[in-house]
């Protein structure tokens, strides 16, 4: 079984930035590909970054390279550095892990709890 908690969501205005991380319970995550999404209440939940475990970087369009994913193996943990934040980004970001699967399904066996993450004008 694997845990992931999410931290570092918060308050903050438009145009700044913010670091999300996700710590994992077992570093066999390294073996995983780790990835974030957000979800805006009513809507469904979208992909928005991964790591693979052979440490390619996978994005969503959507993300417009203001987003940056990294991972440290060694300490099991998934970062998300966000910059140029609007409005728009304000819902709740959660971290998740898989085995197998393609970066960008929903199919992650595990999910964290979700940070929230909100974005003032």
């Amino acid at each position: 079984q694997v845990q992931l908690v999410e931290s570092g969501g918060g308050l903050v205005q438009a145009g700044g930035s913010l670091t999300l991380s996700c710590a994992a319970s077992t570093r066999r995550v390294s073996s995983y590909t780790m990835a974030w999404f957000r979800q805006v209440p009513g809507e469904g939940r979208e992909f928005l970054a991964a790591v693979t475990w052979g440490q390619n970087q996978v994005y969503a369009d959507s993300i417009e390279g203001r987003f940056t994913v990294s991972r440290d193996n060694a300490k099991a943990t998934l970062t998300l550095q966000m910059t140029s934040l609007k409005p728009d980004d304000t819902a709740v970001y959660y971290c998740a892990a898989q085995a197998l699967g393609p970066p960008r399904g929903l199919s992650y066996g595990y999910w964290g709890q979700g940070t929230q993450v909100t974005v003032s004008s």
